[in-house]
């Protein structure tokens, strides 16, 4: 599993527990974003991985489509670790 190179930012509270997440579930970074785009949402690795990162904001369709996938409900995307 590769090792985060920057730290987290703060743009939204999610990113950090979808990374949890997903690597919980062992599903590659590029195969959970062919599921998102699969879904319906438009989304480039670049802006996933800043998502993740932390580095920009989600917007409530990424939100619902990211925790439908994950099998979560949308509020554990928002809990404390």
């Amino acid at each position: 599993m590769k090792i985060r190179k920057k730290e987290y930012g703060s743009a939204n509270m999610v990113g950090r527990n979808i990374e949890r997440l997903r690597k919980e579930r062992g599903i590659k970074q590029k195969d959970f974003i062919a599921k998102i785009q699969t879904m319906g949402c438009d989304m480039n690795p670049t802006s996933y991985s800043k998502l993740e990162g932390q580095l920009r904001s989600a917007t409530d369709r990424e939100i619902f489509v990211i925790a439908k996938i994950l099998g979560v409900a949308m509020e554990a995307l928002f809990e404390s670790e």
